[in-house]
């Protein structure tokens, strides 16, 4: 690979501002909704599985990069405030599954409403530095 150039820094720097903006409101707007980052992350994890099975502890684990009592201790936080229920899988009764509650589909909604409004707005300086480094 050759050494990087000037515009290549250019790119990079501007990539990971943008990046870092958006992730700072990100966790500015869970936080304004009652929620912290990752508990935005764990619902968005679980309304992402495909199919309506939601997800185990040990996937969604895995999914956020988390150790499973990390994961444990996400999900009994946000089952005690009405967001998450846990569920028996129908193929294997051993295994639990967290899916969405009625409530926990409204607050995500929300938060993704204004996560969509503010990539709209990041999204082409995103892509534009992307593309300068070649990635896009």
């Amino acid at each position: 690979m050759p050494r990087p150039t000037r515009a290549n820094y250019r790119a990079l720097a501007t990539y990971r501002h943008a990046l870092r903006h958006f992730l700072h409101f990100s966790t500015e707007a869970a936080r304004a909704a009652g929620y912290t980052q990752q508990q935005y992350q764990v619902l968005l994890a679980v309304k992402s599985t495909p199919g309506s099975t939601g997800l185990t502890i040990g996937e969604l684990a895995e999914t956020m990069h988390l150790r499973h009592h990390s994961a444990v201790g996400l999900v009994d936080r946000l089952t005690r405030r009405g967001l998450l229920k846990r569920k028996t899988d129908a193929e294997d009764r051993r295994r639990v599954r967290v899916c969405l509650t009625a409530k926990g589909e409204k607050v995500l909604v929300r938060l993704a409403i204004v996560h969509l409004e503010q990539l709209r707005r990041l999204g082409p300086q995103l892509v534009n530095s992307l593309r300068k480094l070649g990635a896009g």
